[in-house]
């Protein structure tokens, strides 16, 4: 049984995440429960940051593999690095359903993280592995895919999903 998704505008979306310390029991479990939020999307997610559930922990995962089942968890993710390539991709969230935008974002990214295992680890993410990973770093910074629109094209959505999209 996992958590129900968090419906914008709750103020848990728009709170930046806590740290996390360490990697406990807890906190794999919350992975865990992470996980099964991710698959259980429409066409199964690409990824999911822990504030889309209502935990406020620097948590994330992220599996954007053809086959499924390469899920990556990430504790307290930060780009080191971005390509000056970018890359559009149309993203939507299951915090606020009926839209969608497209979105441009670096086409790769060098992330640092604590791993399941509770070593710090920097990975390289491209295609759409690096737009997801982006996107649940700004869900733990509090924001929305929507945040990147400009002010008008953010308003039209914010209207089309205020009327059930």
């Amino acid at each position: 049984m996992t958590r129900p998704f968090l419906r914008w505008p709750d103020p848990g979306l728009k709170t930046p995440a806590k740290p996390v310390a360490e990697i406990t029991d807890e906190i794999r479990a919350y992975w865990t429960e992470m996980v099964d939020a991710m698959e259980s999307m429409p066409g199964g997610g690409v990824g999911l940051a822990a504030v889309q559930i209502g935990i406020p922990l620097a948590l994330a995962v992220v599996d954007a593999s053809d086959k499924r089942g390469q899920v990556i968890r990430l504790a307290n993710p930060e780009i080191l690095h971005a390509s000056i390539d970018f890359r559009p991709y149309e993203e939507a969230s299951p915090n606020i359903l009926g839209v969608s935008a497209v979105i441009e974002r670096p086409r790769a990214v060098t992330v640092r993280f604590l791993n399941e295992n509770g070593n710090v680890e920097d990975r390289d993410f491209v295609g759409l592995w690096a737009t997801s990973v982006q996107h649940q770093i700004d869900h733990l910074a509090g924001q929305m895919f929507f945040d990147r629109l400009s002010r008008l094209k953010r308003d039209m959505l914010l209207r089309k999903a205020r009327k059930g999209g």
